[in-house]
C-alpha cells in the first residue's frame, strides 16, 4: 500500500448531498490534506434506476460550496463494471470463489429449512466444492468462499475491534448471472485500484466491511484502515430527518450561513481537539486525527452553529465575504445586488460583519444602504419623527452641506445640534435612525452616513425633514 495517505468521498447520486455526506467528506479531505495526501471523489453510480446526472450536478455543486476540493477526474463506479466483473473471474481463477448454480428456490427452501432445524439461516451452496466437471450448462453467479468457522476481526480507528463471527456470513455474491458486479465488489475494487488508504466512512457501513474485507484477503491485497464514524443525530437524539430541519448541504447555503463557519461546525459534530471550538480550515488540517472521533452519534445544535458561523463571519476576508454573499443570494433566489449596492457594501462590510451570524442577518443590517427614496419608515420610526424632530432634521441638513465626510468632522455637528436642542444625542440618533434607514434598529448613525455619503444622508434627511 501507499506511503502517502489516500481518501475518498464516494456518495451514491441518488438525491442531494446529505449534511451527514458532507461532514463525511471534509473528515476525508481534513485527514488527506493534513497529510499532503490525495482525496478523490467517486460516484457509486451503479444503482441505474435510481442514479441521476441532477443528483450528480447537486452533490459536486455541494461539495464545491462546503470548499472541498478533489485530486484527479470524478471517478464513475459504473464506468468501471468491466473491471469488476475481470477481479472476479480472477478470484475465480484463483480459487477464492466458486460458481454456483443454485435457484433462488432452492435457496429459499434451504434457509426456510434452517430456520425450522433452529440454525442461522446462512445459505450453504452444494455448488462451492463441486467438481467442475459436473457443472451444468445453465445460468450462474459467481460467490466468495468465505471462511466458514473462526472469527473476522476488523481494527477499527473509531470503533475499536470489532469481531464478527464467520458461521454469520454466506458466500457473497460477487457477480450477477447476468455479468454484473455487485456493490460490495466494485467498492472494493475501486478503492484497490485507486489506491485508497484510509476508508473514512459512515458507521452504517461497519457491518460491510467484514465481506469486503475478505475481498481483499481473496485477491491478496493490502486491506486499508477503517474508520467508521457515528451518524448525525437531530436535537432530540434520534437520526437526522426533515423534521428536524434541513438535511442537505445546499439548504445551509441558502440559509445562508458561510461556508467557513459550517466547515469549523462540522469538523466539531463529533470530533474534539482539547478546547479548540472556533479555527480556521487550514488550523483543523493540522489538528484533525481520527483518534478525536468519538463514538457515540453528534447531535446537531442549531445555535451553536449559529454562533460559529458568527466567528466567521466576523474574521472574514471582506472580498471573499462580498463574493459569498452574492452567491448566497443567488441560492436563495434572491435579487442580486446592483453596482452602486456593491459599492456601499464594500464600506459597509467592516462594520456589518462583526454582529451577523448568517448572511440574511448581514443583509437585514444592510437594509439601510438597499433602500431607495422615498424610505417609507415603519411603525416604531415614524413615532420618531415627530413635529419636533423633524425641525431639528431641517436645521441639520444645511451644515452638512459642506461638512468634511468623516465621522471626526461630523461627530462634533451632530453633538452641537443635540446641544442646541437641549437634547442628549441618544434622542436626536432615533429620528436619524428613522430618515436614514426607515426603522429604529440600526447599524451607528455615523456607519449609515459614511455609507450611503453625503449626497444621498442630506437627500434622505430632507425627505424626513418635509
Amino acid at each position: 500500500m501507499s506511503s502517502q495517505v489516500v481518501t475518498r468521498f464516494a456518495p451514491s447520486p441518488t438525491g442531494y448531498l446529505h449534511i451527514g455526506g458532507g461532514r463525511t467528506a471534509l473528515f476525508n479531505w481534513l485527514y488527506a490534506r493534513g497529510r499532503g495526501g490525495k482525496f478523490l471523489l467517486r460516484i457509486e453510480d451503479t444503482d441505474r434506476e435510481r442514479s441521476t446526472p441532477e443528483a450528480t450536478a447537486a452533490i459536486l455543486r455541494g461539495l464545491t460550496w462546503l470548499g472541498l476540493d478533489w485530486d484527479g477526474d470524478v471517478v464513475s463506479q459504473f464506468a468501471r463494471k468491466d473491471r469488476h466483473a475481470e477481479v472476479a473471474h480472477e478470484m475465480l481463477a484463483r480459487g477464492t470463489a466458486y460458481k454456483c448454480f443454485s435457484t433462488q428456490e432452492e435457496i429459499a427452501a434451504f434457509r426456510a429449512a434452517e430456520e425450522a432445524a433452529g440454525r442461522y439461516p446462512v445459505f450453504l451452496s452444494p455448488w462451492r466444492d463441486a467438481d467442475p466437471s459436473t457443472h451444468p450448462d445453465a445460468p450462474y453467479v459467481i460467490r466468495m468462499k468465505a471462511p466458514r468457522t473462526g472469527e473476522t476481526l476488523i481494527d477499527d480507528q473509531v470503533q475499536g475491534r470489532v469481531t464478527i463471527r464467520n458461521e454469520t456470513l454466506d458466500d457473497m455474491i460477487v457477480l450477477r448471472s447476468d455479468g454484473t458486479p455487485v456493490y460490495m465488489l466494485a467498492v472494493v475494487v475501486d478503492d484497490h485500484d485507486m489506491g485508497v488508504t484510509h476508508v473514512i466512512r459512515g458507521d452504517d457501513h461497519l457491518n460491510n466491511a467484514a465481506r469486503q474485507q475478505m475481498v481483499y484477503d481473496a485477491m491478496g491485497w493490502a486491506v486499508p484502515v477503517w474508520a467508521h464514524i457515528p451518524l448525525i443525530h437531530g436535537p432530540d437524539g434520534k437520526k437526522l430527518s426533515k423534521r428536524h430541519g434541513a438535511t442537505g448541504v445546499e439548504e445551509y447555503q441558502a440559509m445562508g450561513y458561510p461556508a467557513a463557519g459550517m466547515r469549523n461546525y462540522l469538523t466539531r459534530l463529533g470530533w474534539a481537539h482539547g478546547d479548540a471550538e472556533i479555527f480556521t480550515s487550514e488550523d483543523a488540517m493540522q489538528m484533525f486525527d481520527l483518534s478525536g472521533i468519538g463514538r457515540a452519534p453528534a447531535r446537531l445544535d442549531f445555535k451553536k452553529l449559529e454562533n460559529t458561523c458568527g466567528h466567521h463571519m466576523a474574521m472574514a476576508d471582506d472580498a471573499a465575504l462580498l463574493h459569498e454573499l452574492q452567491a448566497f443570494l443567488v441560492a436563495a433566489g434572491r435579487d442580486a445586488l446592483t453596482e452602486a449596492q456593491v459599492e456601499r457594501m464594500k464600506i459597509a462590510l467592516p462594520f456589518l460583519k462583526k454582529s451577523a451570524k448568517t448572511f440574511p442577518e448581514l443583509m437585514e443590517k444592510a437594509t439601510f444602504l438597499l433602500i431607495e427614496r422615498p424610505i417609507s419608515p415603519d411603525a416604531k420610526a415614524s413615532e420618531a419623527l415627530d413635529t419636533v424632530s423633524r425641525g431639528i432634521l431641517k436645521s441639520l441638513t444645511p451644515r452638512l452641506q459642506n461638512a468634511s465626510w468623516t465621522k471626526d468632522a461630523l461627530e462634533p455637528i451632530l453633538n452641537q445640534i443635540a446641544e442646541e436642542n437641549g437634547i442628549g444625542f441618544g434622542k436626536l440618533a432615533a429620528p436619524l435612525r428613522a430618515a436614514l434607514a426607515g426603522r429604529t434598529v440600526t447599524p451607528s448613525v455615523y456607519d449609515m452616513m459614511l455609507t450611503i455619503g453625503r449626497e444621498e444622508t442630506v437627500a434622505r434627511l430632507s425627505d424626513a425633514a418635509a
